[in-house]
């Protein structure tokens, strides 16, 4: 599409894999500084169907203790949660000190499909774009560190990973109805995003947008970015040793036939 750059070079894997593993090492770090302060670190990931948003949130999180960095990737709201003020059920994930909440989809999901498929009203729009820049401020200003970052996919690059994910047994759940939808609808959706920045990109909450038609540099430059974000420093981790191990006091094993164990699938391989 025109004013998009060249698509760069795929990025070699082994480069790709060394340079991931190093980020995810120095996202442990930022892991532990994170609960070792009680800062409170809420990561928003967005954009376009396809765009790589969740293969990034799995390598962000891949490391990570589960009970610190939690993925939410809400399902659709319930007939109770649509009677709520919008941004309700999302606040019920803000994390509390110590923790890192990982937004697989968040509250932007007003200004994107349920604008663009009709599944909410043109006042309830409307008021999500005057509300979001505030709501977002009363966070940055709790103390809370909001992180918001675009997916940002060519049209080429999102069909032809719709066309893969047809083809492939153990992806084709990522596909449904709502994304083929968005293929005849991409000026819409361009056009929401570009409202939604708009609105949204604010000196308090700011918007980067990642270009992802390559998934491995996009996965490298926004963990890149959020480390460099963020002031953190490395926490000397507790000095642990193995203890010796006791000597027996006489335990024999039960039986390997009182208990059922799984069959060696491998052994037929």
């Amino acid at each position: 599409m025109a004013g998009r750059k060249k698509r760069p070079a795929s990025l070699p894997r082994g480069m790709y894999e060394r340079e991931l593993l190093r980020l995810q090492t120095e996202l442990v770090r930022l892991q532990e500084w994170v609960r070792a302060e009680g800062a409170r670190l809420v990561v928003v990931f967005e954009g376009r169907d396809a765009a790589g948003k969740g293969g990034t949130v799995k390598r962000v999180a891949e490391h990570l203790n589960p009970r610190v960095a939690r993925i939410v990737a809400l399902p659709k709201p319930t007939e109770r949660e649509r009677t709520q003020w919008y941004f309700q059920r999302y606040i019920a994930h803000l994390p509390a000190a110590g923790e890192i909440a990982l937004f697989d989809r968040s509250w932007y999901n007003r200004a994107g499909v349920e604008h663009v498929m009709g599944f909410c009203s043109k006042e309830e729009y409307q008021l999500f774009l005057r509300q979001c820049p505030i709501f977002e401020r009363m966070l940055v200003e709790e103390g809370i560190l909001l992180r918001k970052y675009w997916f940002s996919v060519s049209d080429a690059a999102q069909q032809e990973r719709f066309r893969r994910r047809l083809e492939d047994p153990v992806r084709r759940w990522k596909l449904s109805p709502m994304d083929l939808e968005s293929i005849t609808r991409w000026e819409a959706y361009s056009r929401a995003k570009d409202d939604m920045l708009v609105h949204t990109d604010t000196v308090e909450a700011p918007w980067y947008v990642v270009e992802s038609d390559d998934k491995r540099r996009a996965r490298l430059n926004m963990i890149a970015h959020l480390l460099a974000s963020v002031p953190y420093h490395e926490v000397p981790p507790p000095v642990l040793e193995l203890p010796p191990r006791p000597p027996s006091t006489g335990y024999v094993r039960p039986p390997r036939d009182l208990q059922t164990y799984v069959p060696d699938h491998t052994a037929g391989l």
